[in-house]
């Protein structure tokens, strides 16, 4: 059914009875009536792996992702959860992410070190079939929400055909991407008419010259003809993540906002986090308070809004603008 190979996952979502290895490693009885073993490794050593063989007759399958902070608290009435998607908590698991690929077509330095990360060879990967199944189980059991990310989710050849076949599965009310926008203008109408109905464009800067520096790439400009063309094409809203980190981008908190005033825009403002490999610096972190200190400063009528069950974010308004706010500790953009 699939490759018995491991794909670098971090562990969003428990299914079925989990064991435990190391603090790492959970492993569930789910899925199929063929008992698959499904393992997800946060980040593993080569005895863990070594041990991850030996416990499961040499088998290790490929891994899905789906987010721990977006749960339901719905009830089960409108949408049966299969048992599988329901926590010890109670709460059900409804959203669920997917990575298409690790590789990217920029190295953005609070992400990714300057030569590129060692890839998983391409057999490894998904299968466009082997996608599609493993949504199909989730959407059976309940999960009404798919984001699909990366690396760089718009850079896999087959980004067309996989967002058609999981737009077509009954019971999926959302398919959503987050993308860097490099490439995304050219595609998105494409994807739009396979069934691509929500974005997430990361964009840390408005001044291209800090792009640059902070991407390592060239591209602001497709970026934002990216955000025009989403806007274009009847996104709504278009959804901006911004990593801000003090001394690079701080300073334009407000020019952001200044995008939500006559477009369907979205901001989202992201803390800067921990991250393999990205050197983390406390005084690079400005906290949510000190961001939203100087937004009320500039916008004393900012109004906190109901948040949506399945939100990681904490959603604002500002009086006159088309688009929100939101302010996200989360990693999982």
């Amino acid at each position: 059914m699939f490759r018995s190979v491991p794909l670098l996952s971090k562990l969003h979502a428990r299914i079925g009875k989990p064991y435990h290895l190391n603090n790492s490693i959970r492993w569930f009885h789910v899925l199929s009536s063929s008992n698959l073993v499904n393992c997800e490794i946060a980040s593993y050593s080569e005895p863990i792996y070594n041990n991850c063989r030996e416990l499961t007759s040499g088998f290790l399958p490929k891994t899905y992702s789906t987010s721990c902070a977006a749960l339901s608290h719905d009830t089960l009435k409108d949408n049966p959860v299969s048992d599988m998607l329901v926590d010890s908590f109670g709460r059900l698991h409804t959203y669920l992410r997917i990575s298409l690929t690790e590789r990217c077509n920029l190295r953005c330095q609070y992400c990714m070190p300057a030569e590129g990360v060692e890839l998983t060879p391409g057999p490894r990967l998904l299968s466009q079939n082997e996608i599609v199944r493993l949504a199909n189980l989730f959407v059976s059991s309940g999960v009404d929400k798919i984001r699909l990310t990366g690396g760089e989710p718009t850079i896999r050849k087959d980004i067309e055909e996989i967002c058609l076949q999981l737009s077509n599965l009954k019971g999926l009310k959302t398919l959503a991407m987050t993308t860097n926008g490099i490439t995304l203008s050219k595609k998105l109408s494409k994807l739009k008419e396979c069934g691509l109905s929500a974005l997430n464009i990361s964009l840390d800067t408005l001044v291209p010259s800090k792009f640059e520096f902070m991407t390592r790439r060239k591209g602001h400009e497709r970026v934002m003809e990216s955000i025009n063309t989403a806007i274009a094409l009847g996104y709504n809203p278009v959804k901006v993540n911004c990593v801000v980190m003090r001394g690079f981008n701080d300073d334009e908190i407000l020019d952001f906002i200044e995008l939500t005033r006559e477009r369907p825009i979205n901001i989202r403002f992201i803390e800067f986090m921990p991250f393999d490999g990205n050197v983390w610096n406390v005084k690079k972190l400005v906290p949510y308070s000190e961001m939203l200190d100087r937004v009320v400063k500039e916008y004393p009528d900012l109004k906190r809004l109901q948040d949506h069950p399945t939100d990681t974010a904490k959603n604002f308004r500002i009086e006159g603008h088309c688009g929100w706010l939101k302010r996200s500790s989360s990693p999982w953009c």
